[in-house]
């Protein structure tokens, strides 16, 4: 099982999975440094946005967060999938 105090490295990548409330399109994906974008409903039948791509550090990640902010987006998970450091 994995520990949960790990950390991710703050000035390393990771591949990062960030579900929101609402509607994207692919055409959003280079305003969120081209990660994957793909939509499905909620349990609730309100569509679930992810977005899923390495991001180069945490400074990156919160770019991203904030972008999800200032579009007034819900976030419902922010997951560090994988970090460089266990791949190698």
């Amino acid at each position: 099982m994995k520990n949960v105090n790990q950390q991710p490295p703050v000035n390393q990548p990771g591949l990062y999975q960030i579900k929101v409330r609402g509607r994207l399109d692919e055409s959003w994906s280079s305003w969120f440094d081209d990660m994957a974008i793909t939509t499905e409903c909620g349990h609730d039948g309100r569509p679930v946005t992810t977005l899923t791509g390495t991001v180069s550090d945490q400074a990156a990640l919160h770019g991203l967060l904030s972008r999800i902010r200032d579009l007034g987006l819900p976030l419902l998970l922010v997951q560090c999938m994988e970090d460089r450091r266990s791949s190698m």
